[in-house]
């Protein structure tokens, strides 16, 4: 099956240059209710889908994927998958179909295990699977 059809897209990430501007403008003007909370990052619940922001300077630093501001999307469509070695499968299948990764397979600070590839018009894709433990920074009053 192809991954499209397979794999749901779990959030939508806007990579954004101030994280705090964007928890404040999405929790107070929308109503977005905050998920979890981690340096340079945060998610939201809402209606549907989670919407995430994601500091463009440490998405650079963490995971080499470089974003600059007014130039580059601004728009991470991320891909959540069961289990980490899902990643490393995928990443087989999609490199045999001819996508450019920015790096291998690898395991981050925030505990997944992550690979990351830009659409034609440099919107980045994320992959993920939490490592042993799950999501780090999950606020407890998050619905």
């Amino acid at each position: 099956m192809d991954f499209a059809q397979a794999h749901p897209i779990q959030d939508i990430c806007l990579l954004v240059d101030d994280v705090e501007a964007s928890i404040r403008f999405y929790t107070e003007k929308l109503g977005f209710r905050l998920q979890h909370r981690a340096p340079g990052f945060a998610d939201f619940t809402g209606a549907g889908v989670t919407l995430a922001v994601w500091e463009r300077d440490h998405i650079a630093h963490h995971a080499a994927v470089r974003v600059k501001p007014k130039s580059d999307s601004a728009v991470l469509i991320a891909v959540r998958l069961d289990a980490p070695g899902e990643i490393d499968r995928l990443y087989g299948e999609l490199s045999a179909k001819g996508v450019a990764f920015v790096n291998p397979p690898a395991d981050y600070v925030w505990n997944a295990r992550c690979v990351y590839f830009h659409g034609p018009d440099r919107e980045t894709w994320e992959l993920y699977a939490w490592l042993e433990g799950g999501a780090p920074g999950r606020l407890e009053d998050a619905a």
